[in-house]
């Protein structure tokens, strides 16, 4: 099976679908340190040899063998394919995106547009470079960058003009891809400092001179940042998935545990009240006030229609969501800032003619403050504050991740509360100084500088994607200024003391 050139995004549809089905999978010198996400939980990965893939297929088990990028281009699979054959074992070839296409479609080079031929060869093999100077399109070459000076002058001696485009790109289609540009002539002075391995491609030809048109992996706001997200990992999913579309690796570090409460009486007197009519309006403040009622819910055989004839408000997006996808609709979110502050502000004061009962349900964390039980009582209503979950701090994390934090190896880290901020420092220590500080709001960019922390970046608007918007944007100025300024654009990482710099 190919697995493509590192972007484990670019499987086919067919890899994904038998690696969800693979009792084993031998990751072999695909672009992998780990099964693929597509295989299923308790995969066995499989070393030893291919001989011990023969003998699990003929037991009845379906073996992936992982390829890098497609199979049947520069990959010794005969030997593989006989002894299958030899054991009367079926297998089947899946194709793979090959990296000579992809790592240049990453990279902004159009493979063969508007050129009359596109050659692929193996440097690791014998060529006939004399003959390749000729190719009168796009050279794509594998396996050849311990050789690429070497390369270059043949080309040139070849008859090729030391003029000629080169790209050189490793880590093709990852966040870590790497591309320099130089031509034939340069490229001894140009490489002398890149510092590159295997795998690599290095392109000849004029189409390498579209890459500044054409460039939008590499140029992403974020590309290549390590972020941490230190929030729980049911939070952060979403938050996550935007960061890598920014082309940043998020790194989830929990510093928040989502508990029951002590005493679970509370919330089982606040559930029979709801069910009983107790209640005109049931009060959401986040995404985990509602799972800790639907798991109530749940645990008492009752689903959404338990709110039938009662009205619901949410703080915020993401609260809102977690009520839709429980099957509830809410009835008021708050148009403008999204706190208790902002749900305050629209609410409706009480009114004996139109509402027959003025009680009102806050499900709330044990952390809470008292600002919206103050608004809504002094709107006119009566509030029943019930402890629907505990927040502990998280156990520390791994000592690597301890390590990246307080030696700058994180290039933001993206605060969502006041509590993250205190429970991070408390786990694993103060970012570095080099490392972008990104506040959701005034409130926890206040919690952020009372321990120290210099604020880079606060959200327009408290929430976690406006937070995540605000960084790419942020990624993007700096990115322009050190463009405009005629420098290397560099991840805030790179620029603490003893730091790996790159000459493009």
């Amino acid at each position: 099976m190919g697995a493509g050139p590192g972007d484990p995004n670019l499987l086919t549809l067919r890899a994904a679908e038998l690696l969800a089905k693979a009792d084993a999978v031998v990751l072999g010198e695909a672009p992998h340190d780990s099964p693929p996400s597509q295989c299923r939980e308790g995969v066995e990965v499989v070393e030893g040899g291919f001989a011990s893939v023969v003998k699990r297929a003929k037991r009845g088990q379906l073996v992936v063998r992982l390829c890098e990028g497609d199979p049947m281009l520069f990959s010794s699979i005969t030997e593989e394919v006989a002894a299958c054959t030899a054991a009367e074992v079926d297998f089947e070839i899946v194709p793979g995106v090959p990296p000579a296409t992809a790592v240049l479609t990453y990279a902004g080079i159009p493979p063969a547009v508007g050129v009359p031929e596109f050659r692929i060869v193996d440097a690791a093999q014998d060529q006939d470079w004399a003959a390749h100077a000729a190719c009168r399109g796009t050279l794509v070459i594998y396996h050849g960058i311990g050789d690429a000076v070497a390369i270059g002058k043949a080309l040139i001696a070849g008859g090729k003009p030391d003029t000629t485009p080169v790209a050189v790109s490793s880590g093709g289609t990852t966040t870590e891809q790497y591309t320099v540009v130089s031509s034939l002539g340069r490229l001894q002075a140009d490489l002398k400092h890149a510092g590159f391995t295997e795998p690599a491609l290095i392109v000849v030809g004029e189409a390498v001179g579209m890459r500044d048109k054409l460039s939008w992996f590499e140029t992403k706001p974020l590309f290549g940042w390590r972020v941490l997200v230190p929030r729980t990992k049911e939070q952060s999913r979403s938050l996550s998935e935007q960061l890598i579309a920014y082309g940043a690796v998020p790194e989830e570090v929990p510093t928040i545990s989502v508990e029951p409460p002590r005493t679970p009486q509370q919330m089982d007197r606040a559930i029979k009240g709801l069910v009983t009519g107790r209640y005109e309006w049931v009060a959401f403040t986040s995404a985990n006030a509602v799972k800790a009622v639907r798991e109530k819910f749940e645990e008492y055989g009752l689903d959404a229609r338990a709110f039938a004839g009662l009205k619901v408000a949410a703080v915020g997006d993401a609260t809102a969501r977690a009520l839709v996808e429980f099957g509830v609709k809410p009835d008021l979110l708050p148009s403008g800032e999204q706190s208790s502050e902002g749900l305050v502000a629209e609410w409706p004061p009480y009114d004996s003619m139109l509402d027959p009962i003025n009680r009102v349900l806050l499900p709330r964390a044990d952390i809470s403050t008292d600002t919206l039980v103050a608004g809504l009582t002094e709107l006119g209503w009566e509030c029943d504050d019930v402890t629907a979950y505990r927040t502990v701090r998280a156990a520390p994390p791994p000592a690597p991740i301890r390590e990246a934090i307080k030696g700058g190896g994180f290039d933001a880290v993206l605060f969502t509360s006041s509590s993250t901020v205190r429970n991070l420092v408390g786990i694993a220590g103060k970012p570095h100084n080099v490392t972008v500080i990104a506040v959701i709001g005034p409130q926890t960019a206040k919690t952020a500088e009372e321990f120290g922390l210099r604020v880079d970046v606060m959200a327009d608007k408290p929430s976690a994607s406006a937070l995540a918007a605000a960084v790419a944007e942020y990624g993007a100025k700096q990115r322009q200024a050190a463009l405009a300024a005629g420098d290397t654009p560099r991840r805030p990482s790179q620029n603490r003391r003893g730091a790996r710099r790159r000459v493009r």
